[in-house]
């Protein structure tokens, strides 16, 4: 008996994963479409933190719901990260897709937008501080790097957004 909200758990985090894995997808192919993939607009990350936001909470009162009321702040953010670390890795297939395929020179033109960028907003620099800054950016400019990221700042998302959630769903036999 004790094994079936595991189970569930599992479920719920594959479904409420793959479904916040999919939105991101659609969000990141919509920017392509019509945005600009190197300088996307503010509202579209306001977007996207609202509607993990939203999926992790629906994935949680899911929980909540097959356990009878109840939710501990620790199934919250185990039930979260793993919410999130799926959306993260069917993001992680389509960016290699993507670098690979759709924009492979998707780096190149990122540096030179950066370059520019620079050169624009610190006109004043030395040779030397646009070096030092042209080599930081560098740094970022490749798919392993970009790839682990994207793992690490879903799952922080993940973890803040669960946690909060958590806080503010909790209800344990306690509390009766």
């Amino acid at each position: 008996m004790e094994d079936q909200p595991q189970v569930s758990r599992k479920s719920i985090m594959l479904n409420y994963g793959l479904l916040l894995g999919f939105v991101s997808i659609i969000t990141a192919l919509v920017n392509y479409v019509f945005g600009d993939i190197y300088q996307p607009h503010w509202s579209l990350m306001v977007a996207s933190l609202a509607v993990t936001t939203i999926i992790i909470v629906l994935g949680l009162k899911k929980v909540k719901e097959m356990n009878s009321g109840f939710l501990s702040v620790g199934e919250a953010i185990k039930t979260g990260l793993g919410i999130s670390l799926i959306s993260a890795l069917i993001y992680v297939v389509y960016l290699l897709i993507f670098y690979n395929f759709i924009e492979p020179d998707f780096f190149k033109n990122m540096t030179q937008f950066q370059e520019q960028m620079i050169l624009e907003n610190y006109p004043n620099l030395t040779d030397e501080q646009l070096e030092a800054a042209k080599k930081n950016a560098a740094m970022f400019a490749n798919t392993g790097v970009n790839l682990t990221l994207t793992i690490i700042v879903s799952l922080f998302f993940g973890l803040i957004i669960s946690l909060i959630s958590g806080l503010v769903m909790k209800k344990s036999k306690e509390d009766i």
